[in-house]
């Protein structure tokens, strides 16, 4: 079973930066892709950032792109998400999510983090 936790969420202004991380545990796993979703209230979730495992291709929300930067650290199985330019409309529960490489789909979900961004 694979488990993924976040961490680093928090109350911050508009216009600062905040990092959050997850970690994969359990079974040794090597996904084919990480991501970052989130999900403010009253609204569906929403697309933030995935990286290829491999190859480290990024790809981006349109209303993050050029704010917001995802890395990973392969040897700890470790995906982070810099947010820059925070906005109120950032303020959501921010979700990491991994894809196996058996399916190339986002199946496992962490439990997420709440960032809330005050103007």
């Amino acid at each position: 079973q694979v488990q993924l936790v976040e961490s680093g969420g928090g109350l911050v202004q508009a216009g600062d930066s905040l990092r959050v991380s997850c970690v994969a545990s359990g079974r040794t796993f090597s996904p084919s892709a990480m991501g970052w979703f989130r999900q403010a209230p009253g609204k569906e979730r929403e697309f933030v950032a995935s990286i290829g495992w491999s190859d480290g291709s990024t790809y981006y929300g349109r209303s993050v792109k050029g704010r917001f930067t995802i890395s990973r650290d392969n040897a700890k199985t470790m995906v982070y998400l810099q947010m820059n330019s925070l906005k109120g409309e950032d303020t959501a529960v921010y979700y990491c999510a991994a894809a196996p490489s058996t399916t190339h789909t986002f199946d496992y979900w962490g439990q997420g983090t709440q960032v809330t961004v005050s103007s």
